[in-house]
């Protein structure tokens, strides 16, 4: 199978509310598109999140450094072509943008080689469409156009809970810690002893004292009911404050969504920094590196919650027996909005709060051309094979 040619585009999705985390106010998503094609004409389809900017610079990553390694070269070796995008972007990378770009490059390979054997990703990679995979309610940010605070959690939280959601996650870091606080005793409340609560700070905390005063205070606040996790309290370059922070708290820690490649993922690992390891595909190298991410978490008997991007990380976790659950954004909330891009007929299907996998080959979505154009901020970059 050798590739013809691939494509990069960019694309900016406005939030349609005022939105903020603990530590950046939310106006719109950037993603980064890529399409590969190889001399049969068959098509694989790959993406990532770039963040509130910079959707054009990983487009250019694509079309300049990374497309001339992929053109004419054999698609079916993926170890080999990550690595060679992986070498060649070592004095411009190793980490950032350029992972992020070389993520979406080999989801598109992954996506290419699954429809070529007409099958989804999770039956390629041994497992299976037949059973739901858990997923949670994700949300709970900083929208003052959508009332007290207190409210806007248990009215998110009520909803999630009309499409079957038993869990749920909330962001807290963005106010003082005894408004969160209320927050958290507002969620509680609306689950109603029937699930779970995690809470992700978004790097909030400057130092482990100060994560520690808030934790103990949210989690005086849960009550009997307790705490699924906490994640990110710290910097994600504090891996040691992270452990310390596991090894003195009841509530597990979780961190993960911003660390990339093995390597990274091996220092969280040996320094018991995580109690729940949370990869991102987009972020980490794609497909196979997240793999490779999985497989060692479950041989140390870590599970992984993956962040983001449930249309790929469902198929992943139809085929990892150590995921524990998978991240769910409701379009309707406009908070995630990357399946504003995607054919209604090609969203995922939640049954009874869980994710139902379809019978489509490969990632199992298709884009929404008209979508991708209204939403296009960088021209599209198409590289061809010169043979």
């Amino acid at each position: 199978m050798q590739i013809s040619d691939v494509t990069a585009r960019a694309v900016a999705i406005p939030l349609k509310l005022s939105t903020r985390m603990s530590t950046r106010t939310l106006a719109e998503r950037h993603f980064l598109l890529v399409e590969v094609r190889d001399g049969d004409g068959a098509s694989g389809i790959g993406y990532s999140y770039a963040g509130t900017v910079g959707g054009g610079l990983l487009a250019d990553a694509v079309a300049e450094v990374l497309a001339p390694i992929v053109l004419d070269a054999d698609g079916d070796d993926l170890p080999e072509l990550w690595r060679r995008m992986y070498q060649e972007s070592l004095l411009i990378g190793r980490r950032g943008a350029m992972l992020r770009a070389i993520s979406a490059v080999d989801i598109a390979l992954w996506d290419l080689r699954a429809k070529r054997s007409g099958q989804p990703l999770a039956r390629l990679l041994g497992g299976t469409t037949a059973r739901p995979v858990p997923a949670y309610a994700s949300g709970g940010y900083y929208r003052p156009d959508a009332g007290p605070p207190t409210a806007a959690v248990a009215d998110e939280i009520a909803a999630a809970r009309e499409l079957g959601f038993a869990d749920h996650k909330i962001k807290v870091g963005g106010l003082s810690v005894a408004e969160d606080a209320q927050r958290v005793a507002a969620a509680i409340e609306a689950i109603g002893g029937r699930g779970r609560l995690a809470l992700d700070a978004n790097n909030a905390y400057a130092t482990v004292a100060e994560a520690l005063r808030a934790l103990r205070e949210f989690e005086r606040t849960a009550g009997v009911d307790g705490l699924w996790w906490f994640e990110e309290p710290l910097s994600p370059e504090n891996v040691g404050g992270h452990a310390e922070l596991a090894a003195t708290v009841e509530t597990p820690i979780a961190t993960g969504e911003i660390h990339q490649t093995r390597w990274d993922f091996a220092r969280l690992i040996e320094s018991r920094a995580a109690d729940i390891l949370q990869p991102d595909v987009g972020v980490v190298g794609g497909v196979g590196e997240y793999l490779r991410i999985a497989h060692t978490a479950e041989s140390f008997d870590v599970p992984v919650a993956p962040h983001w991007h449930a249309n790929i990380h469902a198929q992943l976790a139809a085929a990892l027996p150590g995921t524990l659950t998978i991240e769910y954004f409701a379009l309707v909330n406009d908070i995630y909005n990357f399946e504003a891009l995607v054919t209604e007929e090609t969203r995922l299907r939640i049954e009874d709060g869980a994710i139902a996998l379809s019978e489509r080959p490969g990632i199992g979505i298709e884009l929404d051309e008209d979508a991708v154009q209204r939403y296009a901020v960088s021209r599209e970059r198409v590289v061809e094979s010169a043979t």
